[in-house]
């Protein structure tokens, strides 16, 4: 899903890819760095030493596939252990162009996300419906998260850099964005 979302074509993922994209959120610039790691147990070993550092992080799996669905609170609590407890983590059911095929209905999807404290929608990275969503709803949570001090990006391993000086002010008290300093004159 990453794959398409950052290069506009799908290929199964084989250890991990990296990959970038600029989008705007609520009038700021973020460049969102992406890891897609491979979501077969074969790659755990290897995909789970890039959790370090994440802010975010797509939880996809494959409404045709019982077993990908099954596998989903190892790899929730793979996120949480070695992110962050504070980790953003979207919910993503792939595949939804293959609904006939479906193995994991949405509502048991909507439960497990549900109890597990997850956002959640289903996508389909061959369409590219709800892929952009799915990236968006991470990048603005993790900004609201930012901006009322849950997340402190000058917090080491954070997995957040400043890039300009407007998120920067998403720190500051609000009283403090809207009154600049007045030079003293003395």
């Amino acid at each position: 899903m990453a794959e398409t979302y950052v290069k506009q074509d799908s290929n199964h993922t084989i250890g991990v890819e990296f990959g970038s994209r600029v989008v705007n959120v609520g009038g700021k610039t973020v460049k969102l760095q992406i890891w897609d790691t491979a979501g077969q147990e074969r790659f755990r070993s290897v995909t789970r030493s890039y959790y370090r550092g994440a802010a975010g992080a797509l939880l996809v799996y494959d409404i045709t596939s019982r077993e990908t669905y099954n596998s989903l609170a190892a790899w929730l609590t793979d996120a949480r252990t070695l992110a962050s407890p504070n980790i953003v983590v979207i919910l993503c059911g792939n595949k939804k162009d293959l609904d006939p095929e479906r193995e994991v209905t949405f509502l048991e999807a909507s439960r497990f996300a549900q109890e597990n404290e997850l956002m959640f929608l289903e996508t389909s990275a061959l369409t590219g419906e709800n892929v952009e969503e799915a990236f968006l709803k991470c990048a603005r949570t993790i900004l609201n998260k930012i901006d009322s001090g849950e997340l402190d990006p000058e917090r080491m391993g954070s997995g957040i850099q400043y890039g300009d000086a407007s998120l920067r002010q998403l720190r500051q008290p609000r009283s403090a964005q809207a009154v600049a300093p007045q030079p003293c004159g003395c």
